[in-house]
């Protein structure tokens, strides 16, 4: 009785590494990608910290935005500034109020908009 065998194909070179370079290559994109992605989200964080907004001297115009220091304003040098003096709190306006109320309890919001209830 004779066996009878599969006959061997032959599997090219490129079959092979072409799967595992596409592959390399889309590990190594999404790696690189999330890289970026925490460093920025790094780097906004640390930018978050400066406290110009929040400071009596800042001025409002883009010409001069800082009286006391004009070069280093809205910069990273400014987060441990010692001239900084808070400005007191503004009361909310009435839309980020709103707004608040919309993205913590949005059901609430809508009960005080269809019947007219406010606080």
């Amino acid at each position: 009785m004779a066996l009878l065998h599969a006959p061997l194909i032959a599997i090219a070179p490129q079959t092979v590494l072409c799967p595992i370079i596409i592959w390399i290559v889309l590990v190594a994109f999404f790696s690189t990608l999330c890289f970026a992605v925490r460093d920025g989200f790094f780097r906004l964080r640390r930018l978050h910290q400066i406290p110009c907004n929040r400071c009596c001297f800042y001025t409002g115009d883009y010409r001069l935005k800082c009286t006391v220091h004009p070069c280093s304003a809205f910069s990273e040098e400014a987060i441990h500034c010692r001239d900084y003096e808070a400005i007191a709190p503004q009361p909310r306006k009435a839309y980020l109020q709103s707004l608040s109320d919309w993205l913590t309890r949005p059901w609430l919001y809508l009960w005080k908009r269809w019947w007219g209830f406010r606080q």
